[in-house]
């Protein structure tokens, strides 16, 4: 038996995704809707995306198409992933540079897989490292961010948050997350959107062509 994965096919979404949560809570959405349901004209200025600093930690498909995306932005991306790489835009560190590298970025995106050694990398220390009104955007798992560690963060009013994925996950209807300040939630939706199925029923297709000719089939992880 061959087993395969999806891997790249749920990455536009979920790169969009993590776009909009990026741009919503950098430019203050939830704050306006909030005004808006209380019929209040609150005019408040909040910070742009344009030439800002963002750190991708997770470079994989998700992080690729999130970084093209970025590029109207004027961003400078700074790319982690597991192993040093070079990739077709620059240089990709080793998750061993994120103290050095997390003090430095205005927005930190999280697309990475939730492995024994990712389970809440982004602990305490991690968090404390990064700068005063820094913005993370998790689009992988919950797991992956100490939840504790990060509600103090946000109720001390020195990060923010922009969160589609939980840890606990669903998140309890009176878990303190809902309730923190700055803090934005999405309900694990990155990646489905009605473009993913005809993305999904294509791999599948080719997969069946290709295990019908005998070739070697696209996304093995194991045999």
């Amino acid at each position: 038996m061959t087993l395969c994965n999806a891997r790249g096919v749920p990455a536009p979404s979920t790169a969009e995704l993590a776009l909009t949560l990026i741009l919503a809570s950098l430019r203050g959405i939830p704050e306006s809707l909030r005004a808006q349901d209380r019929g209040a004209w609150s005019p408040r200025f909040f910070p742009s995306l344009y030439e800002r600093s963002v750190l991708i930690v997770g470079y994989g498909a998700v992080g690729s198409a999130l970084e093209d995306l970025l590029a109207p932005f004027g961003c400078a991306v700074t790319r982690v992933a597991s192993e040093e790489r070079d990739s077709r835009r620059g240089p990709v560190h080793s998750v061993t540079h994120l103290p050095r590298l997390v003090a430095d970025a205005d927005v930190v995106v999280l697309s990475l897989p939730l492995t024994p050694r990712t389970r809440r990398l982004f602990d305490a220390g991690l968090l404390a490292r990064m700068k005063d009104g820094a913005l993370l955007v998790n689009v992988s798992r919950g797991a992956v961010v100490d939840t504790d560690a990060l509600l103090k963060e946000a109720h001390d009013g020195r990060l923010r948050a922009a969160l589609d994925v939980t840890d606990p996950e669903p998140l309890p209807p009176a878990h303190p997350l809902w309730a923190a300040p700055g803090v934005l939630i999405t309900p694990h939706v990155g990646a489905f959107t009605p473009s993913l199925w005809p993305r999904l029923e294509a791999l599948v297709r080719r997969q069946l062509a290709r295990f019908a000719a005998g070739e070697e089939l696209e996304n093995v992880v194991s045999r």
